[in-house]
């Protein structure tokens, strides 16, 4: 009998130490919205691992249920703001469409055209890319990771690719060609600028676009990479040199995030009309990245999506980092995550009608 008893004290001991960690990894994900990655870096791996400690948790508030634990309080309290974000990752049904859509925009990491099918070279990928593209009809198209070999004249190029549509891009040159990001926009512009980061290789590009009522600013934008391939993770996990570098990866990647965000919203600050932030951000909806980026503008996955919205095509469902937040001129009508086998990234897609409001 009383070996039973210890048992069962163990057992129990044992539960509410699993119940307080997840607990508190729950709640060290909420903060790392508001908690600055350049001054403490490892609260975004807290945000990265949200839907995994969510699901956890779940479990063990059901198996709390079932036992009668009185951990079941506190797993429950820990649950409740999950009602907020949880939505961020998944929508369980399509919005009742209000408005008949004027406006179609299409944001793809096209990943330098080096994904996909690996007997085809860049060029005949990036074929592949632009005719998938097309048939999506779209007003705006924002590429990031763009990439042609230095013998492409890009103007021409981008003629004979995209009829029809204006474009503007800014592309780094390197060794084996040059890269960049690039807006195609088949309605009219009013101006165009580039965001170049400190020290870094991404950049924003906006782009002025005349709507039917309003012109709006659309910064198509690829914030710092973590550069670090899942499947190089998983073979060198055992390896310490290597580990070590991942680590130092991630923290240049986490801390170089925040300045060049605060870049782009200074510049959407001064500029005379409201704007769209789009693009890859290289960060989760639970992110102070995502979080500050958002404000002032709506999230079109939350809006008009349904089911889950990740875009890291690698760890699906688990990694949204792609995104498009519009201001109040438009107003969402459709979002789909598109599946496509010509990056590491799946290209979304959203639809809009333009509402009365003004800046």
């Amino acid at each position: 009998m009383a070996e039973r008893k210890k048992r069962h004290w163990l057992s129990r001991l044992s539960f509410g130490t699993v119940c307080l960690l997840a607990s508190a990894l729950l709640v060290l994900a909420y903060v790392s919205v508001i908690v600055d990655p350049a001054k403490a870096w490892f609260f975004t791996l807290f945000g990265l691992l949200y839907p995994l400690v969510l699901v956890v948790t779940i479990g063990l508030f059901v198996w709390a249920l079932v036992r009668r634990s009185s951990m079941r309080g506190l797993l429950l309290a820990v649950l409740l703001p999950s009602f907020f974000f949880a939505g961020r990752y998944y929508q369980p049904h399509w919005k009742k469409p209000e408005g008949e859509p004027s406006l179609k925009v299409v944001s793809y990491n096209v990943g330098l055209f080096a994904h996909g099918d690996k007997s085809a070279d860049r060029l005949e990928m990036a074929d592949s890319v632009c005719a998938f593209l097309l048939k999506q009809d779209a007003d705006i198209i924002c590429l990031q990771e763009f990439y042609l070999p230095s013998g492409e004249n890009p103007d021409r190029w981008l003629r004979r690719h995209f009829p029809g549509y204006k474009a503007d891009y800014y592309l780094l040159t390197g060794k084996s060609g040059r890269a960049g990001n690039l807006t195609l926009s088949r309605r009219g512009v009013e101006g165009r600028g580039k965001e170049v980061f400190e020290k870094s290789t991404n950049m924003a590009v906006w782009t002025d676009v005349k709507l039917d009522s309003a012109t709006v600013r659309i910064y198509n934008c690829h914030f710092e990479s973590y550069n670090i391939s899942p499947s190089a993770l998983v073979k060198g996990f055992r390896n310490d040199v290597f580990m070590e570098e991942t680590g130092l990866k991630m923290r240049r990647s986490i801390t170089s995030r925040p300045k060049q965000v605060a870049h782009v919203l200074r510049s959407m600050e001064e500029a005379p009309v409201r704007s769209l932030a789009v693009g890859d951000f290289n960060d989760s909806p639970l992110s102070y990245t995502y979080f500050r980026l958002q404000r002032g503008r709506k999230d079109s996955f939350v809006k008009a999506g349904k089911g889950f919205g990740a875009t890291y095509r690698t760890l699906w469902p688990l990694l949204r980092i792609d995104y498009i937040l519009y201001p109040p001129e438009l107003e969402a009508v459709s979002f789909e995550v598109l599946s496509a086998p010509y990056s590491d990234h799946n290209p979304i897609v959203a639809t809009y009608y333009e509402t009365s409001r003004g800046k």
